[in-house]
C-alpha cells in the first residue's frame, strides 16, 4: 500500500503527451506504409531507373522507424529519470521570475544556468547534473543544448530496480 492507501501494484499513469505521440506515430506509420509501397511497386517495374529509385525511396521508411524507436527510447528513459528524482525530491523546479507575457527572465535564467552548470563541472559523469543542465538549457531557450544534455544524462543513466 501507499501512503494515499492506493495498492502499490496500481499500474502508472499514461505521461501527459503520451496519447498524442501515439497518435502522430500511428499517423505517420500509415505515411511511411505508402511510401513503402510506392517503393515496392518500382522495384518491381523491371525498368533500372525505377528499380533505383524504389530502393532509394525504401530508405525513408527505415530511417522513420529507426527515429521513432530512438524517440520513445529516449521518452522513457526521461520518465524513469524523472520518476527516479522525483521519489528522491530532486526535480528540477521553475521558479525564475517571468514577464506578465510569461517569458522567463533572461538575466535570472543565465544566473541559474551558471549554478546548475558548476554541478555538471564538478561532477561530469551525473546523470542527474545532466538532467538538471538540461532543464536549465530550456530554460534560456537553447532547445537543441537541452536536448543534448538529456542525451548525455541518459546514456549516463542506470535505473534503479
Amino acid at each position: 500500500m501507499t501512503d494515499d492507501g492506493a495498492p502499490s501494484s496500481a499500474r502508472r499513469r499514461v505521461p501527459r503527451g503520451f496519447v498524442g505521440a501515439l497518435a502522430v506515430t500511428a499517423l505517420l506509420a500509415l505515411y511511411v506504409w505508402a511510401i513503402a509501397g510506392r517503393g515496392a511497386a518500382m522495384l518491381g517495374s523491371g525498368e533500372p531507373v525505377l528499380i533505383g529509385i524504389g530502393a532509394a525511396v525504401l530508405i525513408i521508411p527505415l530511417l522513420v522507424i529507426g527515429l521513432i524507436v530512438r524517440e520513445f527510447w529516449l521518452a522513457a528513459r526521461v520518465q524513469r529519470m524523472a520518476d527516479e528524482l522525483a521519489a528522491a525530491g530532486q526535480l528540477p523546479v521553475d521558479d525564475l521570475p517571468r514577464s506578465p507575457g510569461g517569458r522567463i527572465d533572461r538575466a535570472a535564467a543565465d544566473e541559474a544556468f551558471a549554478a546548475v552548470r558548476h554541478g555538471v563541472d564538478d561532477a561530469p559523469e551525473d546523470w542527474r547534473a545532466w538532467y538538471h543542465l538540461a532543464f536549465a538549457y530550456d530554460a534560456a531557450g537553447d532547445r537543441r543544448r537541452a536536448r543534448e544534455a538529456l542525451r548525455r544524462a541518459s546514456s549516463l543513466f542506470t535505473p534503479r530496480d
